[in-house]
């Protein structure tokens, strides 16, 4: 029962911070100081993907017609726009895959620590801000992502890469990227959500093979506590994407800026204060 509890923390904080761009990994590292599995570490591993896994069929689930390109509803043309849409998504998720593949393993090892994190959370907390306020007086060139070219896409996909350094938050990287190459905000949330999808199926599959191919096998409660983690996430996931594209409607992403600067600091003075005491 503790274990399902534990579960359902992390399944709600992933299903918020994966969406809002203010970083999971972030958040997660903190939370495990206080809410520690009682399983594997290799375990542990997988399910923090597998939490992942829940949060991006949220966004299958919302945008569905929008992303089917052969729903009845839609005329031929519509159909078409979709396909492009599609292949704009994989065209950026390329150097992310690429650049994941290659070092993912040395990235996990160097920069997986709370230092590097809080880092990133107040350098990109930074970055939020400084943009928002040279865009605030200026229009938007892309307000549809029909709109979208291949090199913006690929800027986009470029700025992903950087979301392979714990704390970044890939949401806050995507964004910031697309702000900067001139979309509004919406279409920039929105194409962060869609480039996600072949991201986080991806990284998912890989972790489960790598788990599997270490000879590690699933209990029974192991998979319960997987599907109920993964449950969790994908009903929160659906709140907060929504609640985020309402919210930018009215307002800039400023102030996730000012919040990873101070969640930044948090995570610096904790894990700071830890280390002193522990020494």
């Amino acid at each position: 029962m503790l274990e399902a509890l534990k579960v359902i923390i992390l399944g709600i904080v992933e299903g918020i911070t994966e969406w809002l761009p203010i970083s999971s990994t972030g958040h997660l590292i903190l939370m495990e100081e206080f809410i520690k599995l009682d399983l594997s570490e290799a375990f542990i591993s997988m399910f923090n993907v597998v939490i992942q896994l829940g949060a991006i069929m949220a966004v299958v689930v919302i945008y569905f017609h929008k992303l089917n390109p052969f729903s009845p509803r839609k005329t031929e043309k519509q159909k078409m726009l979709t396909i492009q849409l599609w292949v704009k998504v994989i065209v950026a998720a390329i150097p992310a895959a690429v650049i994941g593949l290659l070092f993912d393993d040395m990235i996990d090892e160097k920069f997986m620590n709370a230092y590097v994190v809080a880092a990133t959370l107040i350098i990109y907390g930074i970055l939020f801000i400084v943009v928002e306020e040279r865009h605030k007086d200026k229009q938007p060139r892309v307000t549809k992502l029909s709109r979208l070219t291949i090199p913006m896409v690929l800027t986009i996909g470029a700025f992903q890469v950087l979301a392979l350094i714990p704390g970044t938050s890939r949401s806050g990287a995507t964004i910031i990227g697309a702000l900067l190459i001139g979309t509004a905000r919406g279409v920039a949330a929105e194409f962060t959500f869609f480039l996600g999808i072949p991201v986080m199926f991806g990284a998912s599959f890989l972790k489960i093979v790598k788990f599997l191919m270490e000879g590690a096998g699933i209990t029974g409660q192991e998979l319960i506590l997987l599907l109920l983690g993964c449950g969790v996430s994908f009903g929160v996931s659906i709140f907060a994407i929504k609640f985020l594209m309402q919210y930018i409607k009215n307002h800039d992403f400023k102030v996730f800026g000012y919040y990873r600067i101070v969640l930044g600091i948090i995570v610096a003075l904790y894990f700071g204060i830890s280390g002193l005491l522990a020494a």
